[in-house]
């Protein structure tokens, strides 16, 4: 994986290759190296391993999604603040099916470091709720099942809401 300044530093030596390219009149190499810069510039914002874990997990490959994002080595250094927003919250995901104290603590490090989209906001508020319910954690659960409801903008998520809302009634 590339560090996030190279990805950088390679498409701002690729555009001054271009621009020389159109200058010196050869416009297909000028083309060729303003569309390599700007994959850079996409990679930059969007790391290839999350694009990967993700669909592993639309397959519903939890092994398959542990791996992809195992390949980053130092999430901090390599991704932006978005991007490792996204790591905590697929690691959360696969931990939760195992180990729920380690899921807590990476769905708080999701929300920490945030998450572009509102519903994939809402999905890991109401998945802390989830654990924190069944660690009989009632006030927080309920925090953060309404923040969840405030998150959820298109009604996505209203049904799961409802469940955990009746799961807090039953403790």
């Amino acid at each position: 994986m590339v560090p996030k300044i190279f990805k950088i530093f390679i498409s701002i030596i690729l555009i001054v290759l271009s621009f020389y390219q159109f200058y010196e009149s050869f416009f297909g190499n000028g083309i060729f190296y303003l569309s390599l810069s700007l994959f850079f510039i996409l990679i930059y914002f969007k790391n290839e391993y999350i694009f990967f874990a993700f669909l592993k997990l639309r397959k519903q490959d939890f092994s398959g999604t542990k791996k992809w994002l195992d390949r980053i080595k130092n999430p901090e250094k390599v991704l932006v603040k978005k991007q490792i927003g996204y790591y905590h919250y697929l690691y959360g995901i696969i931990e939760s099916q195992k180990n729920l104290t380690v899921a807590e603590k990476s769905f708080r490090k999701a929300l920490s470091f945030g998450l572009s989209m509102s519903t994939d906001l809402a999905m890991a508020k109401l998945s802390l709720a989830g654990i924190l319910i069944q660690k009989r954690r009632k006030r927080e659960a309920t925090i953060l099942i309404g923040e969840a409801k405030k998150s959820d903008r298109h009604n996505m998520l209203g049904e799961q809401i409802r469940l955990l809302k009746n799961q807090i009634k039953k403790i």
